[in-house]
């Protein structure tokens, strides 16, 4: 089964953020012509600064909200890696009508500049939050709740408009439900940083970090190379049962915030001393938030070969190296 992208011509959009400028640099490895689509909203210029001598490499700064754009952008491309989103659930609670913009008209956007140029492949990043309310765990593809933020339900509208475009047009579409994804690249600052970030930057710098509720809730954390596979695999499969449809990728196993926190204090104690006598403050619990997340990945092993080669402790060990080297 081939693994890795190689002699393409594909499009990243949302290239310039954590999750595709990881993508954006496997590809660049392997041989591939990429396109990134950034409006910089969240994305960051640093994160492929490295890339713009690279004549495989072509940068359009633009907005998926944009219809022009977005068929400019999937121009003779071979496969689109839709990564393009507002993310973050608080803020689509406090802002829902731009998320919603983004997130679904955006997405729509792409959709149809994908099918008319004729673009037989479209994988497109999901979230766990469309499991909503559903409390079972392991979270399972087919077993899905109600949304409880305005990100969530942008997530379960792309993966409708999706089967609804693979129905009708014909366009194979392959959603895949990220599960806390970290790693290098990821922002450790502003508003709506992720925990792991957050928490590493606060750490090294030897300040306690907020945890929001009482720690006890647990994620799926996902280390990015697993995410990155993922969208390869997706990408490059020939078998008709995989397409059109929808996949947890993850890592299996869930781990509580405050275990996160001591495993996280205890690698950073080697670079700050003084991290090991560093206890966390608790505050009010996030509105939208789910309180547990595991899933299975059962289905992408079955039907795409999912192999996630990254635990969360190997994951992190990396993660923080890359921080302690770029953090200023």
């Amino acid at each position: 089964m081939q693994n890795k992208i190689q002699n393409k011509k594909v499009l990243v959009t949302g290239g310039a953020g954590f999750i595709g400028a990881n993508i954006v640099e496997t590809l660049l490895k392997q041989d591939n012509e990429v396109i990134c689509l950034d409006n910089f909203i969240t994305g960051k210029k640093e994160n492929i600064s490295r890339f713009l001598d690279n004549s495989s490499f072509r940068l359009i700064e633009g907005d998926i909200r944009d219809k022009e754009i977005c068929a400019g952008a999937v121009k003779d491309v071979d496969i689109v890696l839709h990564q393009a989103a507002l993310g973050s659930v608080p803020r689509s609670v406090k802002d829902p009508v731009t998320t919603n913009d983004i997130n679904i008209g955006g997405f729509l956007n792409m959709l149809i500049a994908a099918k008319d140029e004729g673009i037989k492949r479209f994988v497109y990043a999901s979230s766990s939050s469309v499991y909503g309310d559903n409390n079972d765990l392991p979270k399972i593809e087919n077993k899905t709740g109600n949304p409880l933020s305005p990100y969530a339900l942008t997530k379960k509208v792309n993966e409708y408009y999706a089967g609804i475009f693979s129905d009708l047009y014909g366009i194979q579409t392959i959603g895949l439900r990220y599960f806390n994804v970290f790693g290098k690249y990821q922002d450790p600052k502003g508003p709506y940083a992720a925990v792991i970030p957050k928490f590493i930057m606060l750490l090294l710098k030897g300040e306690s970090p907020v945890i929001n509720g009482d720690g006890e809730q647990t994620r799926d954390f996902t280390y990015v190379d697993n995410v990155v596979m993922a969208n390869q695999i997706a990408a490059l499969t020939d078998n008709p049962d995989a397409v059109n449809t929808v996949y947890n990728v993850a890592f299996g196993v869930n781990t509580s915030i405050n275990e996160l926190y001591n495993i996280l204090k205890e690698y950073l104690t080697s670079f700050n001393k003084n991290t090991s006598d560093l206890l966390p403050q608790y505050g009010p619990e996030q509105p939208g938030d789910v309180r547990h997340s595991m899933a299975s990945v059962e289905k992408a092993v079955k039907l795409l070969g999912y192999d996630p080669q990254y635990s969360l402790k190997e994951g992190l060990k990396i993660a923080i190296e890359w921080y302690v080297n770029n953090l200023s």
